[in-house]
């Protein structure tokens, strides 16, 4: 059998699986081409929260990593949610615990906390707002502008909310992408020096990040080419914009999806090594094997997911 009859009968059987299960496939938007290719919703952490919030489906097969999967467990309590592969987790959502939490808010007191997504279920628990980076700074703009802020755990992300929204009383946790962190202004430029004439499009969590914001004001780079964007917000982007040509500073996975909506422009990744080994751990072998065999079972303890689920909610409902 052909690598394409293979991949043609898996296809075909998890098909076969999800309507006997009553199941709906979420995949994110850095996982590999087929498993992007089979999902019901495809796309960023706050768009598959609420298609997690709002599906009917028993069983929800969750094509991302760790957090993502822990999220949709906490929205649907009783529902199945099932995650292809247990070793998918998240240096990010590593970089801070519960307990440093604890210590920060205790320094702290009164300070409301705003957690990126990408963390665990126990940090959630212990925050006020969760966020993604397409609603972060909303979030922040409906926080009173005399209240402090932990902002947790990406200092990219943090760094861009609070020059957005002019927070001056706006702590940030140290915390990075290992794979958004190692793409460095330096790759920007160098790509962008071979395509000049490109759009350039930066997720926040970016290590170019910041520079890219401040190349901005300083007129180093163009306004009208420079877009600082979530991964769903580049997807629409490259999708209505004029530009034939785009750079493309995050992890590479989404542009298949890019190159899939547009076949007649033309993606460059900024860091063509900026490669998230997690997203790429879900194979289509892994998602079959987790409807016929109800394989990994994603679940959150009931206090831990009542508090959380405040934050997520309130996420869900801003931006």
């Amino acid at each position: 059998m052909t690598m394409t009859e293979t991949k043609s009968r898996l296809v075909e059987e998890i098909q076969q699986w999800k309507e006997k299960r009553n199941a709906i496939i979420l995949a994110h938007n850095y996982e590999i081409p087929e498993v992007q290719d089979i999902a019901d919703v495809l796309g960023d952490s706050l768009m598959l929260a609420r298609a997690a919030a709002e599906t009917t489906a028993d069983v929800i097969v969750f094509c991302g990593v760790h957090f993502m999967a822990e999220t949709a467990a906490i929205l649907n309590p009783e529902k199945t949610v099932l995650l292809p592969d247990l070793e998918a987790g998240c240096s990010l959502a590593d970089s801070i615990t519960a307990d440093q939490l604890r210590q920060w808010k205790a320094e702290h007191p009164g300070a409301v906390v705003v957690a990126y997504v990408n963390t665990t279920a126990e940090v959630k628990a212990l925050s006020d707002y969760c966020c993604t980076s397409s609603n972060a700074v909303d979030i922040v703009n409906s926080i009173p502008a005399d209240q402090e802020i932990l902002f947790l755990p990406d200092m990219f992300l943090g760094s861009f909310v609070q020059k957005e929204t002019g927070r001056d009383n706006m702590q940030i946790w140290m915390g990075e992408c290992h794979v958004h962190a190692g793409i460095q202004p330096g790759h920007v430029d160098e790509v962008m020096a071979q395509h000049p004439d490109a759009d350039l499009l930066v997720h926040p969590e970016c290590g170019c990040s910041t520079s890219s914001m401040y190349q901005l004001s300083e007129g180093m780079l163009p306004k009208e080419k420079t877009h600082i964007l979530s991964t769903g917000n580049m997807l629409k982007h490259s999708k209505n914009a004029d530009a034939s040509e785009f750079v493309i500073a995050t992890e590479v996975g989404i542009i298949h999806q890019m190159q899939k909506q547009n076949p007649d422009k033309r993606f460059i990744a900024a860091n063509e090594q900026a490669i998230c080994p997690f997203m790429k751990m879900i194979t289509l072998e892994k998602v079959l094997d987790a409807l016929k065999e109800n394989q990994h079972v994603i679940t959150v303890d009931k206090e831990t997911a009542d508090q959380a689920k405040l934050a997520i909610e309130r996420m869900i409902a801003i931006g």
